[in-house]
């Protein structure tokens, strides 16, 4: 399943807390959209990313990071995300 997590930019805050979580990778886009909106910032400043989690999770749990991965086992990952932008 997809879960929307709050990644804290605090290096030492190991626990990432599970906002939510949807059966597709559609469904969290969407939710991650409606939290920037809600907050009325930028997606970067919002420190929320989409995750693939291979168990059940619920909103308000905790994970570690060998908890989740950025992509679902044999997802299809588009082009712009397989390349850093940077130098």
């Amino acid at each position: 399943m997809y879960a929307l997590i709050y990644d804290d930019p605090d290096q030492k805050k190991t626990l990432k807390k599970v906002i939510s979580v949807h059966k597709s990778r559609n469904d969290a886009e969407q939710a991650l959209y409606r939290r920037r909106e809600d907050l009325h910032r930028p997606i970067l400043e919002c420190h929320t990313r989409i995750v693939w989690v291979d168990r059940a999770v619920s909103a308000g749990e905790k994970l570690m990071a060998k908890d989740f991965a950025d992509w679902k086992k044999g997802e299809k990952i588009p082009v712009g995300e397989l390349y850093s932008d940077e130098d």
